[in-house]
Protein backbone atom coordinates (compact mmCIF):
# COMPACT_ATOMS: atom_id res chain seq x y z
CA UNK A 1 0.00 0.00 0.00
CA UNK A 2 2.71 2.00 0.50
CA UNK A 3 4.61 1.39 -2.18
CA UNK A 4 1.35 2.77 -4.19
CA UNK A 5 1.09 5.32 -2.37
CA UNK A 6 4.92 6.40 -3.03
CA UNK A 7 4.65 5.89 -7.09
CA UNK A 8 1.49 7.48 -6.89
CA UNK A 9 3.71 10.86 -5.27
CA UNK A 10 6.54 10.15 -7.93
CA UNK A 11 3.96 9.92 -11.27
CA UNK A 12 2.27 13.40 -9.62
CA UNK A 13 6.04 15.14 -9.60
CA UNK A 14 6.82 13.75 -13.05
CA UNK A 15 3.82 15.60 -14.24
CA UNK A 16 4.35 18.64 -12.30
CA UNK A 17 8.12 18.49 -13.96
CA UNK A 18 6.78 18.07 -17.34
CA UNK A 19 4.45 20.65 -17.16
CA UNK A 20 6.91 23.25 -15.85
CA UNK A 21 8.94 21.92 -18.85
CA UNK A 22 6.64 22.51 -21.67
CA UNK A 23 6.21 25.94 -20.14
CA UNK A 24 9.82 26.90 -20.13
CA UNK A 25 9.69 25.44 -23.71
CA UNK A 26 7.29 28.01 -24.54
CA UNK A 27 9.01 30.76 -23.21
CA UNK A 28 11.76 29.82 -24.92
CA UNK A 29 9.61 29.54 -28.36
CA UNK A 30 8.09 32.88 -27.91
CA UNK A 31 11.31 34.23 -26.65
CA UNK A 32 13.31 33.00 -29.62
CA UNK A 33 10.03 34.66 -32.25
CA UNK A 34 11.16 37.69 -33.25
CA UNK A 35 9.08 40.72 -32.92
CA UNK A 36 8.45 42.06 -36.87
CA UNK A 37 7.62 45.17 -35.31
CA UNK A 38 10.52 45.45 -33.36
CA UNK A 39 12.83 43.17 -35.32
CA UNK A 40 16.03 44.55 -33.25
CA UNK A 41 14.71 44.63 -30.01
CA UNK A 42 15.37 48.41 -29.13
CA UNK A 43 13.28 49.62 -26.60
CA UNK A 44 14.02 53.26 -27.02
CA UNK A 45 13.12 53.05 -30.57
CA UNK A 46 9.01 54.10 -31.56
CA UNK A 47 7.25 50.52 -31.95
CA UNK A 48 5.20 50.21 -34.99
CA UNK A 49 6.35 53.21 -36.76
CA UNK A 50 9.32 51.65 -39.27
CA UNK A 51 6.68 48.54 -39.92
CA UNK A 52 6.93 44.97 -40.96
CA UNK A 53 10.21 44.00 -40.95
CA UNK A 54 9.54 40.46 -42.21
CA UNK A 55 9.11 42.78 -45.85
CA UNK A 56 12.67 43.16 -45.93
CA UNK A 57 13.92 39.54 -43.94
CA UNK A 58 11.24 37.06 -44.31
CA UNK A 59 13.59 34.64 -42.32
CA UNK A 60 12.47 36.67 -38.86
CA UNK A 61 9.15 34.78 -39.02
CA UNK A 62 10.74 31.40 -38.99
CA UNK A 63 11.45 29.70 -35.56
CA UNK A 64 14.84 30.04 -33.81
CA UNK A 65 16.37 32.49 -36.24
CA UNK A 66 18.89 35.43 -35.28
CA UNK A 67 19.50 38.28 -37.04
CA UNK A 68 22.95 38.20 -38.01
CA UNK A 69 25.35 41.66 -37.11
CA UNK A 70 26.00 42.55 -40.85
CA UNK A 71 22.87 42.06 -43.29
CA UNK A 72 23.47 38.90 -45.52
CA UNK A 73 23.30 39.83 -49.37
CA UNK A 74 19.43 39.62 -49.33
CA UNK A 75 18.71 41.38 -46.77
CA UNK A 76 20.92 43.99 -47.58
CA UNK A 77 19.83 44.66 -50.80
CA UNK A 78 15.99 44.71 -49.57
CA UNK A 79 16.86 47.48 -47.66
CA UNK A 80 19.19 49.40 -50.35
CA UNK A 81 16.25 48.86 -51.92
CA UNK A 82 14.40 51.40 -49.70
CA UNK A 83 17.37 53.87 -49.47
CA UNK A 84 17.97 53.82 -53.52
CA UNK A 85 13.75 54.60 -53.46
CA UNK A 86 14.21 57.32 -51.22
CA UNK A 87 17.12 58.98 -53.57
CA UNK A 88 15.24 58.97 -56.75
CA UNK A 89 12.50 60.50 -55.21
CA UNK A 90 14.91 63.22 -53.44
CA UNK A 91 16.44 63.25 -57.22
CA UNK A 92 12.96 63.41 -59.14
CA UNK A 93 11.56 66.04 -57.23
CA UNK A 94 14.50 68.58 -57.66
CA UNK A 95 14.82 67.80 -61.01
CA UNK A 96 11.02 68.16 -61.81
CA UNK A 97 10.59 71.02 -59.59
CA UNK A 98 13.64 72.98 -60.78
CA UNK A 99 13.13 71.96 -64.47
CA UNK A 100 8.86 73.02 -64.40
CA UNK A 101 9.84 76.22 -62.92
CA UNK A 102 12.21 77.18 -65.39
CA UNK A 103 9.57 75.92 -68.10
CA UNK A 104 6.80 77.72 -66.65
CA UNK A 105 9.05 81.12 -65.90
CA UNK A 106 10.11 80.78 -69.68
CA UNK A 107 6.76 80.18 -70.84
CA UNK A 108 5.49 83.23 -69.29
CA UNK A 109 7.82 85.22 -70.13
CA UNK A 110 7.75 84.43 -73.93
CA UNK A 111 3.89 85.31 -73.78
CA UNK A 112 4.53 88.53 -72.12
CA UNK A 113 7.48 89.82 -74.75
CA UNK A 114 5.27 88.55 -77.73
CA UNK A 115 2.18 90.94 -76.09
CA UNK A 116 4.99 93.79 -75.53
CA UNK A 117 7.23 93.31 -78.47
CA UNK A 118 9.07 96.64 -77.61
CA UNK A 119 9.74 95.88 -73.63
CA UNK A 120 13.20 95.12 -72.57
CA UNK A 121 13.49 91.43 -71.30
CA UNK A 122 14.93 92.75 -67.84
CA UNK A 123 11.97 94.44 -67.18
CA UNK A 124 9.43 91.86 -67.58
CA UNK A 125 11.27 89.54 -65.69
CA UNK A 126 11.41 92.68 -62.51
CA UNK A 127 7.23 92.72 -63.52
CA UNK A 128 7.09 88.98 -62.86
CA UNK A 129 8.74 88.89 -59.72
CA UNK A 130 7.41 91.70 -58.27
CA UNK A 131 4.20 90.84 -59.13
CA UNK A 132 1.78 87.54 -57.91
CA UNK A 133 2.78 85.63 -61.09
CA UNK A 134 6.44 84.29 -59.37
CA UNK A 135 5.44 83.32 -56.29
CA UNK A 136 2.15 81.41 -57.70
CA UNK A 137 4.30 79.72 -60.11
CA UNK A 138 6.30 78.91 -57.15
CA UNK A 139 3.74 77.99 -55.21
CA UNK A 140 1.91 75.50 -57.93
CA UNK A 141 5.23 73.91 -58.88
CA UNK A 142 6.17 73.02 -55.53
CA UNK A 143 2.63 71.69 -54.58
CA UNK A 144 2.32 69.66 -57.49
CA UNK A 145 6.21 68.41 -56.92
CA UNK A 146 5.82 67.64 -53.38
CA UNK A 147 2.30 65.93 -53.37
CA UNK A 148 3.13 64.08 -56.58
CA UNK A 149 6.64 62.42 -55.63
CA UNK A 150 5.24 61.77 -51.59
CA UNK A 151 2.58 59.69 -53.15
CA UNK A 152 4.89 57.88 -55.54
CA UNK A 153 7.44 57.09 -52.64
CA UNK A 154 4.54 56.03 -50.69
CA UNK A 155 3.59 53.98 -52.94
CA UNK A 156 6.61 52.11 -54.07
CA UNK A 157 6.96 51.20 -49.99
CA UNK A 158 3.68 50.29 -49.37
CA UNK A 159 2.76 53.14 -47.31
CA UNK A 160 -0.52 53.64 -47.06
CA UNK A 161 -1.44 57.83 -47.04
CA UNK A 162 -3.84 56.70 -44.00
CA UNK A 163 -1.30 55.58 -41.74
CA UNK A 164 0.30 59.13 -41.48
CA UNK A 165 -2.29 61.30 -40.98
CA UNK A 166 -4.73 58.98 -38.02
CA UNK A 167 -2.61 60.54 -34.95
CA UNK A 168 -2.28 59.14 -31.46
CA UNK A 169 -1.72 60.96 -28.33
CA UNK A 170 -1.61 64.42 -29.36
CA UNK A 171 -3.44 66.95 -27.41
CA UNK A 172 -3.44 71.02 -27.61
CA UNK A 173 -1.16 71.24 -24.44
CA UNK A 174 1.81 69.24 -26.70
CA UNK A 175 1.17 70.94 -29.64
CA UNK A 176 1.79 74.28 -27.64
CA UNK A 177 4.70 72.57 -26.24
CA UNK A 178 6.14 71.45 -29.38
CA UNK A 179 5.86 75.31 -31.06
CA UNK A 180 7.43 76.96 -28.15
CA UNK A 181 10.05 74.62 -28.14
CA UNK A 182 10.52 75.37 -32.14
CA UNK A 183 10.22 78.76 -31.45
CA UNK A 184 13.08 78.24 -29.60
CA UNK A 185 15.18 76.16 -31.62
CA UNK A 186 14.66 78.89 -34.06
CA UNK A 187 15.60 81.96 -32.18
CA UNK A 188 18.87 79.95 -31.19
CA UNK A 189 19.01 79.07 -35.43
CA UNK A 190 18.55 82.56 -36.25
CA UNK A 191 21.03 83.91 -34.22
CA UNK A 192 24.11 81.21 -35.08
CA UNK A 193 23.07 82.12 -38.91
CA UNK A 194 23.43 85.42 -38.11
CA UNK A 195 27.13 84.91 -37.16
CA UNK A 196 27.89 82.68 -39.95
CA UNK A 197 26.61 85.33 -42.15
CA UNK A 198 28.88 87.73 -40.80
CA UNK A 199 31.72 85.40 -41.18
CA UNK A 200 30.74 84.77 -45.23
CA UNK A 201 30.10 89.09 -46.00
CA UNK A 202 33.53 90.01 -44.31
CA UNK A 203 34.95 87.73 -47.61
CA UNK A 204 32.17 89.42 -50.09
CA UNK A 205 29.36 86.69 -50.52
CA UNK A 206 26.46 86.30 -48.87
CA UNK A 207 24.33 83.44 -47.19
CA UNK A 208 21.24 84.64 -47.71
CA UNK A 209 18.85 84.32 -51.34
CA UNK A 210 17.08 87.75 -51.16
CA UNK A 211 13.36 88.23 -51.78
CA UNK A 212 13.39 91.70 -51.57
CA UNK A 213 11.65 92.27 -54.71
CA UNK A 214 9.52 89.13 -55.02
CA UNK A 215 5.64 89.49 -54.61
CA UNK A 216 5.05 93.04 -53.73
CA UNK A 217 1.63 93.28 -55.01
CA UNK A 218 -1.14 92.46 -52.74
CA UNK A 219 -2.26 89.52 -54.25
CA UNK A 220 1.51 88.62 -54.38
CA UNK A 221 1.80 89.14 -50.62
CA UNK A 222 -1.34 87.11 -50.10
CA UNK A 223 -0.07 84.28 -52.19
CA UNK A 224 3.33 84.29 -50.66
CA UNK A 225 1.72 83.95 -47.67
CA UNK A 226 -0.32 81.29 -47.88
CA UNK A 227 2.02 79.25 -49.52
CA UNK A 228 4.92 79.78 -46.67
CA UNK A 229 1.92 79.07 -43.79
CA UNK A 230 -0.27 76.87 -45.23
CA UNK A 231 0.93 74.90 -48.26
CA UNK A 232 4.79 74.67 -47.69
CA UNK A 233 4.55 72.89 -44.09
CA UNK A 234 1.74 70.88 -45.54
CA UNK A 235 3.38 69.55 -48.85
CA UNK A 236 7.25 69.30 -47.23
CA UNK A 237 5.99 67.51 -44.26
CA UNK A 238 4.19 64.86 -46.58
CA UNK A 239 7.50 64.74 -48.69
CA UNK A 240 9.79 64.67 -45.70
CA UNK A 241 7.97 63.16 -42.87
CA UNK A 242 5.37 61.26 -44.40
CA UNK A 243 7.23 59.82 -47.05
CA UNK A 244 10.95 59.93 -46.73
CA UNK A 245 11.15 59.03 -42.86
CA UNK A 246 9.00 56.24 -43.27
CA UNK A 247 11.45 54.95 -45.97
CA UNK A 248 14.48 55.77 -44.58
CA UNK A 249 13.76 53.77 -40.66
CA UNK A 250 13.07 50.65 -41.87
CA UNK A 251 16.14 49.88 -40.04
CA UNK A 252 17.20 52.37 -38.27
CA UNK A 253 15.36 54.86 -36.90
CA UNK A 254 18.02 57.02 -35.38
CA UNK A 255 19.77 57.41 -39.09
CA UNK A 256 16.53 58.43 -40.47
CA UNK A 257 16.02 61.03 -38.28
CA UNK A 258 19.39 62.49 -39.06
CA UNK A 259 18.96 61.82 -42.99
CA UNK A 260 15.45 63.39 -43.20
CA UNK A 261 16.58 66.43 -41.41
CA UNK A 262 19.83 66.48 -43.84
CA UNK A 263 18.02 66.86 -46.45
CA UNK A 264 15.28 68.92 -45.07
CA UNK A 265 17.93 71.65 -44.78
CA UNK A 266 19.59 71.12 -47.95
CA UNK A 267 16.62 71.48 -49.80
CA UNK A 268 16.02 75.12 -48.55
CA UNK A 269 19.06 76.15 -50.26
CA UNK A 270 20.77 78.78 -48.23
CA UNK A 271 22.89 78.40 -45.09
CA UNK A 272 20.58 80.16 -42.31
CA UNK A 273 17.43 77.73 -43.45
CA UNK A 274 19.55 75.18 -43.77
CA UNK A 275 20.36 75.72 -39.90
CA UNK A 276 17.07 76.30 -38.63
CA UNK A 277 15.63 73.51 -41.12
CA UNK A 278 18.12 71.11 -39.84
CA UNK A 279 17.24 71.37 -36.31
CA UNK A 280 13.37 71.49 -36.63
CA UNK A 281 13.67 68.64 -38.87
CA UNK A 282 15.20 66.25 -36.13
CA UNK A 283 12.48 67.50 -33.53
CA UNK A 284 9.40 67.05 -36.38
CA UNK A 285 11.00 63.71 -37.04
CA UNK A 286 10.48 62.40 -33.60
CA UNK A 287 7.05 63.75 -32.98
CA UNK A 288 6.32 62.37 -35.91
CA UNK A 289 7.52 59.05 -34.80
CA UNK A 290 5.93 59.34 -31.18
CA UNK A 291 2.30 60.60 -32.37
CA UNK A 292 3.12 57.88 -35.55
CA UNK A 293 1.46 61.02 -37.72
CA UNK A 294 2.42 64.32 -39.66
CA UNK A 295 -0.22 65.83 -38.01
CA UNK A 296 1.70 67.28 -35.32
CA UNK A 297 4.75 68.36 -37.42
CA UNK A 298 2.55 69.75 -39.87
CA UNK A 299 1.14 72.18 -36.73
CA UNK A 300 4.72 73.05 -36.03
CA UNK A 301 5.92 73.65 -39.18
CA UNK A 302 2.76 75.74 -39.79
CA UNK A 303 3.45 78.07 -36.82
CA UNK A 304 6.81 78.83 -37.58
CA UNK A 305 6.46 79.74 -40.90
CA UNK A 306 3.55 81.84 -40.01
CA UNK A 307 5.60 83.42 -36.66
CA UNK A 308 8.66 84.27 -39.02
CA UNK A 309 6.80 85.35 -41.55
CA UNK A 310 4.69 87.88 -38.63
CA UNK A 311 7.84 88.83 -37.37
CA UNK A 312 9.42 89.94 -40.55
CA UNK A 313 6.31 92.25 -41.49
CA UNK A 314 6.65 94.04 -37.51
CA UNK A 315 10.65 94.09 -38.46
CA UNK A 316 9.89 96.08 -41.81
CA UNK A 317 6.95 98.49 -39.79
CA UNK A 318 9.91 101.09 -38.22
CA UNK A 319 12.38 101.39 -35.18
CA UNK A 320 10.07 101.15 -32.23
CA UNK A 321 8.03 98.56 -33.73
CA UNK A 322 11.10 96.23 -34.50
CA UNK A 323 12.35 96.84 -30.65
CA UNK A 324 9.28 95.94 -29.65
CA UNK A 325 9.30 92.61 -31.70
CA UNK A 326 12.54 91.41 -30.40
CA UNK A 327 11.68 92.08 -26.62
CA UNK A 328 8.50 89.71 -26.80
CA UNK A 329 10.43 87.50 -29.14
CA UNK A 330 12.87 87.21 -26.20
CA UNK A 331 10.66 86.86 -23.88
CA UNK A 332 8.95 84.03 -25.66
CA UNK A 333 12.57 82.17 -26.31
CA UNK A 334 13.00 81.97 -22.70
CA UNK A 335 9.18 80.30 -22.32
CA UNK A 336 11.15 78.49 -25.39
CA UNK A 337 13.85 77.34 -23.60
CA UNK A 338 12.27 75.86 -20.51
CA UNK A 339 9.90 74.07 -23.15
CA UNK A 340 13.19 72.89 -25.21
CA UNK A 341 14.05 71.45 -21.75
CA UNK A 342 10.88 69.73 -20.98
CA UNK A 343 10.35 68.33 -24.55
CA UNK A 344 13.66 66.28 -24.29
CA UNK A 345 13.54 65.42 -21.04
CA UNK A 346 9.60 63.22 -22.32
CA UNK A 347 10.95 62.79 -25.62
CA UNK A 348 14.08 61.06 -27.04
CA UNK A 349 16.41 60.39 -30.31
CA UNK A 350 16.21 56.81 -30.63
CA UNK A 351 19.66 55.07 -29.99
CA UNK A 352 21.24 52.48 -32.64
CA UNK A 353 22.12 48.82 -31.75
CA UNK A 354 24.94 47.04 -32.69
CA UNK A 355 23.16 45.07 -35.58
CA UNK A 356 21.19 48.52 -36.66
CA UNK A 357 24.30 50.24 -37.04
CA UNK A 358 25.33 47.95 -39.72
CA UNK A 359 21.96 48.60 -41.74
CA UNK A 360 21.91 52.07 -41.20
CA UNK A 361 24.13 54.45 -43.42
CA UNK A 362 26.57 51.87 -43.98
CA UNK A 363 24.17 50.26 -46.58
CA UNK A 364 22.77 53.64 -47.44
CA UNK A 365 26.19 55.13 -48.84
CA UNK A 366 25.84 51.91 -51.39
CA UNK A 367 22.99 53.31 -52.68
CA UNK A 368 23.59 55.44 -55.41
CA UNK A 369 20.87 57.28 -55.97
CA UNK A 370 20.79 58.67 -52.37
CA UNK A 371 24.77 59.46 -52.39
CA UNK A 372 23.55 61.25 -55.84
CA UNK A 373 20.78 63.32 -54.74
CA UNK A 374 22.94 64.30 -51.50
CA UNK A 375 25.71 65.81 -54.12
CA UNK A 376 23.10 67.08 -56.15
CA UNK A 377 21.40 69.16 -53.70
CA UNK A 378 24.69 70.12 -51.71
CA UNK A 379 26.17 71.39 -55.09
CA UNK A 380 23.36 73.57 -55.85
CA UNK A 381 22.87 75.61 -52.41
CA UNK A 382 26.76 76.07 -52.61
CA UNK A 383 26.52 77.28 -56.51
CA UNK A 384 22.88 79.45 -54.98
CA UNK A 385 25.29 81.00 -52.68
CA UNK A 386 28.58 81.78 -54.93
CA UNK A 387 26.50 82.44 -58.13
CA UNK A 388 26.46 86.48 -57.92
CA UNK A 389 30.28 86.68 -57.48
Amino acid sequence: MEDYIEQDEYRSQIASLNNEIRYLREKIRQKEHIDKFNAFDNPTEYKGFSGNYAKIQPLIEHEGYEIPLEPKYEERRSLKRFYSAGGWCIILQFAVSTGMAKGLVGLILSILKFMNPDANVFVIQDYMKSSSIFVSLNMLVYLVCNVLFAFIGMKWAGIKPRSIISTKNFSFGLAVQYCMTALFLWVVAIYGASGISDIFEQYGYSTVTDYSNVGKTTLGIVIMNIYTCIIAPITEELFFRGMLLKVFSKANQRFAIFATALFFGLAHGNIPQFILAFALGIMLAVITMKHSSIIPAITVHMFINTFSSMFGYIGNAGETAQQVAIIILLALAVFGLIMFLVFFGDNHIPSTTPKQATRGIYVAVSSISLVTAFFIQLIYMVYLIFKKY
